[in-house]
């Protein structure tokens, strides 16, 4: 199939994503982006592919790479590569080794703006010192947002940057809404195993952590949370949620999902008190927070159990079982976030992007919020396409400037 199936997850996408509609249809014809060079490190699959043919009918030339070793769906790379002016150096399952290379190649192509997901670009950036013409950078996940400000603390961020991440209309609904019901899809698309009435560990209570908690209590699991913030701990509590430490949790969950961006946070010691049979599964940009080293130091043996899930049967005879090779689990095992909630966020960086290309010569080197305007736009504009019948009208004017 290849590209033909590529074009047909895109057209899908494309159909149910109302903002980018209106944004494309102005960016055609005021060119906005024209004489930009757009290098794009994102999770490769039919909504994204919306975002970057959004930004090549607004007049950019891009360079596209993947975020992340198994979200890529090659057939969508495949229909993006057939389009003039977008090159694509990105493929599932690529190794560590080839997505550097991959992003050495976008550095190379000299990109005047940056959108990413993770902060991988920004960091190649700072060690290579590459940053060159760039003009700035639009960040899309919470993981990316803390890479970059730890550069800015170091004075070591040599471009304004876009914390698309933190923008309202991001934050509160793609990593609330989005990964709570995608991440679930994915996990039980991959395990066929029921929720309701099963024992449910969400570790880490951000905005992500509270949509996987609300989804996982709405498919009737008993749901628990694990939380080093004691503010975010009480409110949990106050949500309904039993608070537990890790180790406790992990005695008793059916099944377990991180998501706190940090690394090795189910590690060997939780590993070793794992109630048997538990399902193991990441919500967390990178595919470090299950220690999945621990876990084949403590096994004695591996097997495929079913496609993406992995069981470790452990000496005294207990089985754990790891979904998705410990990545996010929502595109390694799925397809993302629902079409709906990417169209808003895609359509902040897509207004971003216009943004920093008009205003990024004259902002200083640091982290920078998404303008209200933009927030607010989006805000309306999502307001009337997707939850009232009034037509909605287009972002005459490209938000904030």
């Amino acid at each position: 199939m290849g590209a033909k199936e590529g074009w047909e997850k895109i057209q899908w996408a494309q159909a149910h994503m109302c903002l980018h509609a209106r944004i494309r249809a102005r960016f055609e014809q005021e060119r906005p982006l024209a004489g930009h060079r757009i290098g794009a490190a994102l999770h490769l699959e039919a909504k994204t592919a919306v975002l970057i043919l959004t930004l090549h009918a607004g007049g950019a030339e891009l360079f596209v790479v993947g975020s992340n070793p198994l979200s890529t769906q090659d057939p969508v790379a495949q229909a993006l590569a057939e389009v003039e002016g977008i090159a694509v150096a990105a493929r599932r399952g690529e190794s560590e080794e080839e997505r550097r290379r991959n992003i050495d190649r976008l550095i190379d192509f000299g990109p005047s703006l940056v959108v990413e997901d993770g902060g991988d670009v920004a960091w190649r950036l700072h060690e290579r010192g590459a940053w060159g013409s760039l003009r700035g950078i639009c960040e899309e996940t919470t993981t990316g947002v803390e890479r970059l400000r730890a550069l800015e603390r170091e004075g070591q961020l040599a471009v304004p940057a876009i914390a698309v991440n933190d923008a309202q209309m991001k934050h509160l609904f793609d990593n609330r809404y989005g990964t709570g019901q995608s991440s679930w899809e994915a996990i039980m698309r991959a395990t066929n195993l029921l929720v309701a009435g099963k024992t449910v560990l969400i570790v880490g209570y951000g905005w992500c952590g509270k949509g996987l908690a609300r989804r996982a209590q709405g498919l009737g699991a008993r749901v628990l949370v694990c939380e080093l913030d004691p503010v975010k701990a009480v409110e949990a509590a106050m949500e309904g949620f039993t608070v537990v430490s890790l180790l406790e949790g992990m005695q008793q969950a059916d099944f377990v999902v991180t998501a706190t961006g940090k690394p090795g946070v189910v590690g060997e010691e939780a590993l070793q008190v794992a109630k048997d049979g538990q399902l193991l599964a990441n919500a967390g940009h990178f595919g470090y927070e299950i220690d999945r080293e621990a876990l084949e130091r403590l096994a004695r043996e591996s097997f495929p159990a079913r496609p993406g899930v992995t069981g470790y049967r452990l000496p005294e005879g207990r089985t754990l079982y790891l979904l998705g090779e410990g990545e996010l689990v929502n595109l390694a095992l799925a397809d993302g976030h629902p079409v709906e909630i990417m169209d808003i966020s895609f359509a902040l960086q897509a207004l971003s992007l216009e943004y920093l290309g008009r205003a990024g010569g004259e902002l200083a080197p640091g982290v920078y919020p998404v303008p209200a305007e933009i927030d607010r736009e989006i805000a309306q504009l999502a307001l009337q396409a997707f939850f009232t019948s009034r037509p909605a009208s287009g972002p005459e004017k490209g938000g904030a400037g």
